[in-house]
């Protein structure tokens, strides 16, 4: 970010939208007209908006500008939230229990916002058996998912066997 940002000499257009150091506007000057304003100051010019037309820079400090541009970044970085994708193995025998215990974490998973992938791991001659039936044994782990979802991927074969992915509503 900050090697975006130019200051003082840096700049390279000619005229800029100058605003003073307590948020006055001074209107449209020169470079050497706005560097000698913000050398009276004793602060530094800073191009904030180069697209613009004419360019807007700013009469403050550097040091005071880096530190409200990472003030801001952080706050923007704690609103954000990633969504993971969480993966559930089962296997064609896993029992009903552990089906439960699985079935609750991907619950809880889902109530924080994650998207579940499901995969039912199929080994040997597993991965032979009638696709039908498969998707039952698949179908069986979502049946105790107590949280609303949607199907966001239909089961369908990979290389590991079966998976589907869901996610919250």
């Amino acid at each position: 970010m900050t090697n975006q940002i130019r200051i003082n000499h840096q700049i390279r257009s000619p005229e800029l939208r100058v605003i003073g150091s307590e948020g006055e506007n001074l209107g449209i000057l020169t470079l050497s007209e706005a560097l000698k304003a913000a050398n009276e100051n004793g602060q530094d010019l800073i191009e904030i908006s180069p697209n613009a037309k004419p360019p807007v820079a700013k009469i403050m400090d550097y040091g005071k500008f880096q530190y409200a541009e990472k003030k801001r970044m952080k706050a923007a970085k704690a609103k954000s939230h990633s969504v993971e994708t969480k993966t559930i193995q089962v296997k064609i025998g896993t029992g009903e229990h552990d089906l439960e215990l699985k079935a609750k974490k991907a619950s809880e998973w889902l109530k924080e916002g994650h998207r579940i992938k499901i995969e039912l791991f199929l080994i040997g001659r597993t991965k032979y058996m009638d696709f039908q039936f498969l998707k039952q044994r698949l179908e069986r782990i979502l049946k105790l998912i107590t949280e609303e979802y949607k199907i966001a991927d239909s089961p369908k074969k990979s290389p590991k066997g079966i998976t589907t992915i869901i996610e919250k509503v």
